[in-house]
């Protein structure tokens, strides 16, 4: 039993994963959806989701798998890498498809609902607790100073005490951090640094680059790190950190990221070249610095290409 992709129309918004499903297979008993969403076979969104009472959106798209997803070695605590850890910071890197922290509609799900779908934030204390052989109520809470997307690769902070949120918060605030990362992106590019007025709707619904002075200061810098036959390997620093910044400014040069689903149209309603052969968006964070909030000592990290975007881009430099 197999459901292609299938868009959450607006009539369905709001409704629960396991009603969603058993409408669209009405031949499935409610236990046989249920079995189908705990064997790991649905995905919203190219995401794995376990649970059964998560209300979908308009827009999402939901697949059932002929087969189930083999658990990964990242997906279990032990697996999260941990990078560094001291009583104020911790540096982890966060695989694709987790989500950095959780949704504040989700806060107040009981734990054992939240277990079905971690976040890197869950993962992360969970990891703390286990190497340093205590219960996660024994521990100080995670503070979140900065995120990435779901579906992007990379390197993520989180604070362990007050002193370090507020030390890395003004750091973030100030644009002092180093954020570096690395983008394949449909066709060629050369290098150059965009610059725009960031708003939450350029008029399309979407966000992206508004009238100078309104929205948000956004500034990226962009080195071409190799040329492919259709594509271009890139390497991106951020000067500022807004939402989706390096997915809107690449989209709207007219150049989206490989694996790219939302910012795929101009803002004239064109649709802009993709590659839809890529495992998933194309994006990692590469490399992450900063000032120690205690020490005030520069402490830097790196990353590598995470091996699903190295088999895409050993595949895409032997195309003609």
């Amino acid at each position: 039993m197999q459901l292609p992709p299938t868009t959450v129309p607006a009539e369905k918004a709001g409704v629960t994963l396991a009603k969603f499903l058993r409408e669209a297979l009405p031949n499935q008993s409610w236990s046989q959806i249920q079995t189908m969403i705990q064997n790991r076979r649905v995905l919203i969104n190219n995401g794995l989701c376990l649970d059964h009472a998560r209300r979908v959106k308009e827009g999402e798209i939901i697949t059932l798998l002929k087969e189930p997803i083999k658990i990964k070695k990242e997906e279990t605590t032990a697996g999260l890498v941990i990078r560094y850890l001291d009583e104020h910071i911790v540096v982890v890197e966060k695989v694709s498809g987790l989500n950095t922290v959780r949704h504040p509609a989700e806060l107040e799900w009981k734990e054992k609902r939240k277990a079905l779908s971690p976040t890197l934030q869950d993962l992360t204390q969970e990891a703390i607790a286990l190497r340093m052989k205590l219960r996660k109520h024994e521990l100080p809470r995670l503070r979140i100073v900065h995120r990435i997307d779901k579906d992007t690769s990379g390197l993520v902070v989180f604070a362990r005490s007050a002193q370090a949120e507020r030390h890395l918060g003004s750091q973030f605030k100030q644009h002092t951090v180093t954020r570096r990362y690395l983008a394949i992106v449909t066709g060629h590019f050369r290098s150059r640094s965009i610059e725009s007025w960031l708003v939450r709707d350029r008029g399309d619904g979407r966000r992206g680059s508004g009238l100078a002075q309104v929205g948000k200061w956004a500034v990226t810098h962009i080195e071409v790190l190799e040329t492919l036959p259709q594509h271009t390997l890139l390497s991106c620093q951020l000067e500022t950190g807004r939402t989706h910044q390096i997915r809107i400014h690449l989209s709207e040069a007219g150049h989206p990221i490989c694996g790219e689903t939302v910012y795929i149209k101009s803002a004239d309603g064109k649709t802009l070249p993709t590659d839809p052969t890529a495992p998933r968006l194309c994006l990692h964070a590469a490399e992450l610095g900063f000032l120690h909030p205690e020490r005030n000592e520069f402490m830097a990290w790196e990353m590598p290409l995470p091996e699903d975007l190295k088999r895409f881009l050993d595949r895409i430099r032997k195309r003609n």
